[in-house]
Order: C-alpha cells, then structure tokens, then sequence
C-alpha cells in the first residue's frame, strides 16, 4: 500500500517543497518548513460517520437562519459552565491549557463522573496515563468509576474508530499534544502532529455534533504549546491559571464562540479534588486584623462577574542601579508608566526605589480599572501611611493624569456593599446618578485628586 503523500510547507511565505531542508528556497527563512498532508490513502481508516454527514449546504438569507441557542449539557460544575458560557454546548470544541499539575486531568475526570451519574454517554481517552494511574485517582477522588469509560489510546486512527462505535456524547483528550496520526511521519507533540490530529477531532465533532474536550500542554511562558493556530481550530480555550502551591485555581475563558470571554470559574484543590468557590470574593480578601501600608482594595470586572481583589505594594529603597520593578497578576510593562505618571502629575519619585506589586490570591488582573488601585498602594507602602479598611477603588489613569471612567462602575458598587465596604474612591464619570445606602461615594477627576483624599 502506498504511504499517505505529505509536503513541506513554509510557515513564513507559504511556499511547499517535496523535502525538508533547513532553509526555505523562496523566503530564505531557517527552520519554518513544517510537515503536511496532501492526499490521505486508503490504508487509513476514515473516521467519517455517513449517517450523520451533513447534506450539502445552500445559500440562504440570514433573516431566515433559526437563530436560537444550541442545546448544552451542564457539567455539574457551577464555576465551568459560567466559565463556558452556561454549560458545553453540543458540537463544540473546547482546548483546556494549564501548567504541570495545575488540575486539568482533575477536572475532567470529575465532569466526566458527574455527566456520568446524569446518564450521559461520555469517553475519557488517556495519552498520558495509564488505566491503572487514573483508577487510582478516581478512587481517591470518591468518583463514580462506574460512569466512566476509559480508553487509554494515541493512535488518532484508533481514537475515532472506536468513538464511531461508541458513540459518545462527550469524549475528552488528554492531552492533544500525546495523539499523532499515520498519515504524518513527524513524532508525536510536533507541530504537524497536533495541528493535524486536532483538524481531524474537530472535523468529528462537528460531524457527529460530539462534544470534545482537548487538554493541552502550555510552554514557559504560559501560552498554550503547539501552533497558535490551535486556539483558531477549537471553538473555546479556557486556562487553568493558579499558583501550584496555593489551593485555589482559576478558570479563564480566553475565547468562547457560544458566550462571553473573560468569564471566571474559581475552585478550591483539596484532598477530595476540586471544589467550587461560590463566592470568591471573599477568599482574595486579607482582611487584616489592623490597617496596613501598601494595601488597597479593588473591584475587578471579569466577564459577567465584579470581584474584590486585594492589590499590594511594596516600596523600599534600593541599592542598585536599576531600581526593580516587579508585578505579579498585572501587566509590568504597565507598572512601569503608571510610576512614570505618578512621579509626572502627583510629584511622588520612585527613581531610587525597588516597587513590588501583588495580586492575593494568584488571581490575574488584565483590565485597566486597576490603575489608581496599584498607584494609590505604591504611595501608601512609600509613605508608610495605611489606608482605611472598608474603602475599596478602581479606575484608570492617563498619561495626562486623569482619571478614566471604567466600564459597569454601578455593580462594582453593589459588590463592595455587599462585603461591608462603606467608602469608594472611583472616576467623577462613574459617580451614581442615585445615592447608594451605607457608601460614601468620593469621585475624582485626576491623580492628584485621589491622593490628596488619602
């Protein structure tokens, strides 16, 4: 039989070559030529279900497509499905990318028990584990094993042959990075490789309208391992975010087709798996038993969710050249602006000081409300002078050193009331038009103004 026809082709220009070499001939780049698939033979397998290919498809206005929702299944986990929109929608794939050890292979086995126990038809497929190691933490996890199917398998081949003929309605693989298919001669976890095998998943689900969920290795940085077209193939990418050493992880969709991104879902490890966090609020809180320098509480918008989140600041003097500036949960090329703003517009130098800025509770800030938060801790751990308990800030600053509204400042308001806050700090552009009970409500306009309150 003959071998399945594959080409090099350039990641930079695109150009295809009948072998590799190092440098591509058109654009001259080094070590872009990635292996492809031109033509599958007939000694691979086709995973194609005839009875449930779509017929071909017509052109149609829009006003006359059924605009309502597809159906989803609920996990039984309240924190995932606000993370993917109010449950997996049918048909959809979903990338799950996370650190070593964060709790992807957790979660996924205890979605896959409770979808279980509802009597829904689901597949486990193992590339990385053992029938044996997966047993074994289902059974320490109190897990209905049972409701389990199990299918230890990287042959991609193999993989869809046997979820044509069980047909599940969820199947989970984990991770991506371990399945390869016959048709590419590269190794498994190479760029062709997963790129390859999550087209064909993706091609199977939406055939036989499966839900698949892929579990995905992630590089140093963080970002997800593979090519980025990756996140492009599936239909949601949610990151497992959370310090290993800490008990809490965090859930981010980062991009969703069925529902909003940026949505939260925030479990708690313990011995018995993860457990949701219904008020997360409270445990990214120090609370702190008298006021402390360098500590301000702000209200953070994520997805449909306001939470309280603890910013704190650490100024001290330094005895290097460079002073440091070091963020943690925030972005640190901001930091470093947001000082130069400060020392601009409210004439507070940092030039021979070390700044070290922390999010409790591992949580990651990406929005701008946190500006006048981080700026008003800096001053606070600089002038050793701490700030009242039940006060609670947001806003963004400008180059300019004003202070910009931010979106949905009303419900950050009611969140921080609900939690005994009595005092805010936010933009003159967010002040209620109605009083709030039990809030006093100060709006500033610029950077001065919010300091000289303090």
């Amino acid at each position: 039989m003959a071998k399945p026809k594959v080409q090099y082709q350039c990641d930079e220009c695109g150009a295809t070559l009948p072998k590799w070499a190092g440098q591509c001939n058109e654009c001259h780049a080094w070590n872009t030529l990635i292996e492809v698939v031109v033509e599958a033979t007939s000694n691979v397998k086709s995973f194609r279900i005839r009875d449930h290919i779509a017929a071909p498809a017509e052109v149609s206005f829009l006003d006359t497509v059924d605009a309502e929702q597809s159906s989803r299944l609920t996990t039984g986990m309240a924190e995932l499905d606000r993370a993917v929109g109010g449950g997996l929608a049918t048909g959809s794939v979903t990338l799950i990318g996370g650190d070593p050890g964060i709790g992807k292979s957790t979660l996924l086995i205890q979605m896959l028990s409770d979808l279980g126990q509802e009597g829904v038809k689901t597949l486990y497929v193992s590339g990385e584990e053992s029938a044996q190691q997966i047993s074994l933490r289902g059974r320490r996890l109190d897990l209905a094993l049972d409701k389990i199917r199990l299918l230890t398998e990287t042959n991609l081949e193999r993989i869809l042959s046997v979820a044509s003929s069980e047909r599940p309605e969820v199947m989970v693989i984990d991770s991506i990075q371990t399945v390869y298919t016959e048709m590419l001669q590269s190794a498994p976890g190479s760029v062709a490789q997963v790129r390859e095998s999550a087209a064909q998943l993706v091609r199977y689900a939406k055939q036989t309208n499966t839900t698949v969920l892929l579990s995905g290795h992630v590089t140093k940085d963080g970002a997800l391992a593979g090519p980025r077209i990756l996140e492009h193939m599936v239909d949601t990418v949610l990151y497992f975010e959370g310090d290993s050493g800490s008990r809490y992880r965090v859930i981010r969709s980062i991009k969703n087709r069925y529902g909003a991104v940026n949505e939260l879902g925030v479990f708690a490890m313990t011995d018995k798996g993860l457990k949701e966090v219904s008020n997360p609020s409270a445990i990214f809180l120090s609370r702190h038993e008298k006021p402390v320098s360098g500590s301000v509480i702000m209200v953070t918008k994520e997805g449909t969710r306001p939470l309280l989140v603890e910013v704190q600041a650490l100024v001290d003097t330094s005895h290097l050249g460079n002073p440091r500036r070091v963020s943690l949960g925030l972005e640190q090329n901001r930091l470093s602006m947001l000082l130069a703003v400060l020392h601009r517009h409210a004439g507070i130098s940092t030039s021979d000081q070390d700044v070290f800025i922390n999010v409790v509770g591992g949580i990651r800030i990406t929005e701008t409300a946190a500006d006048l938060a981080i700026l008003l801790a800096a001053t606070s751990s600089l002038k050793n002078s701490p700030m009242p308990q039940d006060l609670i800030v947001f806003g963004e600053v400008g180059l300019a050193g004003e202070i910009r509204p931010v979106q949905n400042g009303l419900e950050r308001l009611n969140e921080a009331v609900k939690h005994g806050f009595k005092k805010a700090i936010i933009p003159k552009s967010n002040q209620p038009k109605h009083n709030i009970e039990g809030m006093e409500v100060i709006t500033v306009s610029r950077l001065s103004d919010a300091i000289s309150q303090l």
